[in-house]
């Protein structure tokens, strides 16, 4: 065979290879043979091997396209999340550590472009250097001399801190506006996924898996079924976390459909906003029914315009008319009992008692008594301890038992920069479509502020994850402002 003959031959391969990638007939072929080995393979193996082999064939060539490209490795922790709790209901696979080994991979194929690149011009900002102090404050923990179990501290470390380094993985990923664009509308369509589903629940019913997962512990059943009826979940671990999730996203999209966006996307923003405040509802919880009007008056006092104000009030005259009216649906008397004292004045002094005699215990260990010494972990790692038994009922409460008030103060400070800087952008930027983005950022940081009184709400998949996201995208998308740029780009 001649030198020119294989020269066009090697050609041809990289053209069909590299330049084509497979999207020719050659492509289509391979694949199809791929489909039918990997179908041959999992009726001949044990259907436990079967899906090793299948893993091992989508999850190899996924987490190296991760390793080289941030966006997509984003994407795919973002989608990911949503279903680990679910899957959790079928296996035991370690679903939520193989997550957090994706985010560490990509971190670490950072640090291997910035070997090269040394372009550390992201992590510039005020954001990420508490973020920072307060990720090492939590690594620095296992030394704790009052935690009881360094077991406990792995655990716990991870949705504390870990996940919080998505973060920096975000600020170097997001260096255009459609990238941006892309995640904001990946989240958007996933919460109205987990909204579906939820209704799913309600209007079709939970399957036999689902029910069993239920029954398997009584606190559980106890804690979702109530006034005679089952309330919804999703593929979340709880009604509580679903609601939380519909809020703040329903009152981000909601904000949005106010931006300058074309008609069908400010409609399929309403109609998500909808089935996700459908899905808030039927979830029963009453922290996310509080946090909805709270997002409303947030929004109202950030644009201050005349519309906005007399639209919030007519909304608040229907809300004080529907909680006032009686009713015997379980539903709509849940929601109005989350704005009648009455109704939850027992839950609150409990709480309110809980904090009071915990007070002396956090004055003593500035420190905290350790990650993981309270909730799940503790009942798990430290069940004898005091702590263990300790119903803390707030991601404060939390902080300040388990990080101690140094940690506390670190925690507040790191929440109060986010909402400062969230509001700072929102006004200096002047591009009509970058400030409504700012707009439903800001209300969703003072939502989850919020929230984190009367529940964990940040540390929660999958709120952890898209606040996480949320934080690099408030951080990169200023930068896309001209007006920014040329008055208040940062040296």
């Amino acid at each position: 065979m001649s030198t020119s003959t294989l020269n066009t031959i090697k050609s041809r391969i990289n053209s069909l290879l590299f330049i084509e990638k497979l999207q020719n007939p050659l492509g289509y072929i391979l694949l199809g043979l791929l489909a039918l080995v990997i179908a041959f393979a999992i009726s001949v193996l044990k259907i436990k091997l079967g899906i090793v082999l299948f893993a091992g064939i989508i999850g190899i060539p996924m987490l190296a396209a991760c390793f080289v490209n941030t966006r997509l490795g984003i994407n795919v922790i973002l989608v990911s999340c949503f279903f680990v709790q679910f899957i959790g209901k079928y296996t035991a696979a370690p679903i939520g550590t193989l997550l957090d080994a994706l985010i560490f991979l990509m971190i670490f194929g950072i640090l291997v472009n910035q070997v090269k690149s040394r372009d550390w011009s992201f992590m510039k900002n005020p954001i990420s250097v508490i973020l920072l102090i307060w990720i090492a404050y939590n690594f620095i923990q296992v030394l704790n001399p009052a935690a009881a179990s360094k077991l406990a501290w792995v655990y716990t470390v991870r949705s504390m801190a870990g996940q919080s380094l998505l973060f920096f993985i975000g600020c170097y990923a997001f260096t255009s506006l459609k990238a941006i664009k892309t995640v904001i509308k990946v989240i958007i369509i996933m919460v109205t996924i987990l909204a579906l589903y939820g209704l799913k629940q309600e209007f079709i019913g939970f399957t036999a898996t689902e029910m069993a997962w239920l029954r398997a512990d009584p606190e559980r059943f106890q804690l979702i079924f109530q006034w005679s009826r089952m309330r919804v979940f999703s593929f979340l671990s709880d009604p509580t976390t679903l609601g939380i999730v519909m809020a703040y996203t329903s009152l981000f999209c909601l904000t949005l459909m106010t931006g300058p966006f074309k008609r069908w996307q400010r409609f399929s923003l309403g109609l998500a906003a909808i089935l996700m405040l459908m899905t808030m509802a039927y979830a029963g919880s009453r922290t996310p029914i509080v946090l909805f009007p709270f997002g409303i008056v947030v929004f109202i006092m950030l644009t201050l315009k005349k519309e906005f104000i007399l639209g919030g009030a007519f909304f608040f005259l229907l809300g004080l008319a529907f909680v006032m009216k009686g009713s015997s649906n379980a539903v709509i008397f849940r929601i109005q009992s989350a704005f009648r004292p009455s109704a939850s004045s027992d839950t609150m002094d409990v709480r309110f008692k809980n904090q009071k005699m915990i007070q002396p215990f956090i004055h003593r260990h500035p420190f905290g008594a350790g990650l993981g010494s309270t909730g799940l972990w503790g009942r798990r790692f430290t069940p004898d301890s005091f702590l263990a038994k300790f119903a803390h009922d707030s991601g404060f409460v939390r902080v300040a038992v388990e990080l101690g008030w140094i940690g506390l103060i670190i925690y507040m400070s790191f929440l109060f920069l986010i909402l400062k800087t969230s509001i700072k952008y929102y006004f200096r930027v002047k591009d009509p479509q970058i400030k409504v983005i700012y707009l439903g950022l800001t209300i969703v940081f003072f939502v989850l502020t919020l929230a984190s009184y009367p529940q964990e709400a940040i540390v929660q998949l999958p709120t952890s994850i898209i606040f996480s996201i949320m934080l690099a995208v408030m951080v990169r998308l200023k930068e896309h402002d001209a007006h920014y740029q040329e008055h208040y780009e940062e040296n």
